[in-house]
């Protein structure tokens, strides 16, 4: 470490908020240290997060385009699957991701900081930290601001049994070479459904159960329903409004009793999966030290120039919210180092993000994914909207796909037809939610997209005929 410790902007964290948060800092010229003590560089995303588990799901997507082949005319034949083979190319290629990373956190722009950094101390314009080195040594440095940026961890409920069951979660999952024949998958949320596919598709028995009483709580009943029409027609047992009771381990492999729907159910596989999301990884950041407030959710609190409740402390990323996605975790590291960077000048922060164009997508089999807001929301706010769907299974592109799962759906302002969300769920969801998502961020209209040219046949085009539905009943001046 530099003899110098004293920094403008410290960045707790190398992931893609920290690093983002790192070269725009940098960029502004503060001087700038991230403290990263994680055996590997690149952060969740990279290395047990989305990269990873879309590399698996690749390879699931393929043996599931096998197995179905007759309706095009295809012979094929489904051979056994080498999870090991998937695991190699997936450490493969997720190498060579951290690699990259690594190598932009050491190009010099700011100083690298190999240890566990925590507070020790914020008093008026200066933060103290620690900095703990897996040699047992540490450090002290300074800053006039630190962003929190230390990402999210597993989460595993407290129930009886669990812990002395054993169970893997989607970090066992993601580096598996061999893969049990069947698992009981607790969660219903964006990873537990796309392990769920993962699974079924190279062969294995899955049964997810979900709390809540539908699949992606979060997310509009209906789209949530195809999900779980598609998954139950492929064989995946599905047991929503439950309560688990009690797990134990069995000759054949694991039990779990639960209540679903008010009776008593058992359940056995040979493994557990428990994919109930994550929490903020703040255990060693020491934030107890300084009295930042904290939601009940255990996410530190921000406002939307990504300060804390101390203002010269900001926070990005799982940490704080408001959904565990990349692109958003990166906007938010580069409004902080904004903001930072005026007040180092004096300046108040003036920098926010904007949330209204929120995107969120699941890569199941169909896909879902949603940007703006959803008709669930649209109606707690009160807004006076309209709203159109349509299907693919009247749509010619996924005809000729034989993708016929799910639909669209478009909500606009009543009064100007202004786009306020849309979402989906079929073939390429999380390709085609991109066309609203551009939309929402110029500010067109329903009226707009329905005209916009659309190249026949695609994807794509099934967005114009919602769009079509809303123009119509909005007077055009």
């Amino acid at each position: 470490m530099s003899e110098n410790s004293s920094y403008d902007f410290a960045i707790l964290g190398g992931g893609s908020a920290g690093y983002a948060a790192a070269r725009t800092a940098a960029s502004l010229g503060l001087k700038t240290v991230v403290i990263d003590g994680a055996a590997e560089l690149g952060g969740l995303c990279i290395l047990r997060g989305c990269m990873p588990s879309k590399t698996l799901i690749e390879s699931a997507n393929r043996n599931l385009a096998i197995r179905q082949a007759a309706p095009f005319g295809l012979s094929a034949q489904v051979g056994p699957v080498s999870t090991q083979s998937i695991r190699d190319r997936k450490r493969r290629l997720i190498a060579d991701f951290s690699s990259y990373r690594q190598g932009q956190l050491e190009d010099g722009r700011f100083t690298l900081v190999r240890g566990f950094g925590k507070f020790e101390d914020v008093s008026g314009d200066v933060a103290t930290l620690s900095v703990e080195f897996p040699n047992g040594d540490s450090q002290q440095i300074s800053a006039r601001s630190v962003l929190i940026a230390t990402g999210s961890e597993v989460s595993v409920p407290n129930i009886t049994g669990l812990t002395e069951t054993g169970f893997w979660t989607s970090d066992t999952l993601l580096d598996a070479a061999e893969i049990p024949d069947s698992f009981i998958v607790l969660g219903g949320g964006p990873i537990a459904l796309e392990m769920a596919h993962f699974l079924e598709a190279i062969g294995r028995d899955v049964t997810v159960v979900q709390r809540s009483a539908q699949l992606l709580s979060t997310m509009d009943t209906d789209l949530a329903a195809v999900v779980q029409h598609a998954f139950e027609g492929r064989g995946i047992k599905v047991l929503c409004d439950t309560k688990i009771e009690s797990f134990e381990t069995t000759s054949k492999g694991k039990r779990i009793t639960l209540q679903h729907q008010g009776v008593t159910k058992s359940l056995e596989a040979s493994e557990i999966l428990v994919a109930l999301g994550r929490k903020p990884a703040l255990k060693r950041a020491g934030i107890d030290r300084i009295g930042l407030d904290l939601a009940p959710s255990g996410h530190v609190c921000i406002k939307t120039t990504m300060q804390t409740s101390n203002p010269r402390i900001f926070a990005a990323g799982d940490v704080c919210g408001p959904l565990e996605v990349v692109h958003l975790a990166i906007q938010q590291g580069e409004v902080a180092a904004k903001n930072a960077a005026l007040l180092l000048k004096g300046e108040n922060a003036k920098h926010n993000m904007d949330y209204r164009c929120k995107l969120f997508g699941v890569f199941t089999e169909p896909q879902v994914a949603s940007v703006g807001l959803s008709e669930a929301e649209a109606k707690a706010q009160g807004l006076d909207y309209l709203v159109a769907t349509y299907p693919f299974n009247d749509h010619g592109k996924s005809l000729v796909m034989d993708e016929c799962h799910g639909f669209v759906k478009l909500l606009a302002d009543k009064t100007n037809g202004l786009i306020l969300g849309g979402s989906l769920v079929g073939p390429e969801a999380t390709e085609l939610i991109h066309e609203i998502a551009v939309g929402m961020h110029l500010n067109i209209t329903a009226n707009q997209l329905a005209t916009a040219p659309h190249y026949h046949p695609t994807l794509s085009e099934i967005w114009t005929y919602p769009a079509e539905e809303i123009a119509d009943q909005i007077p055009q001046l």
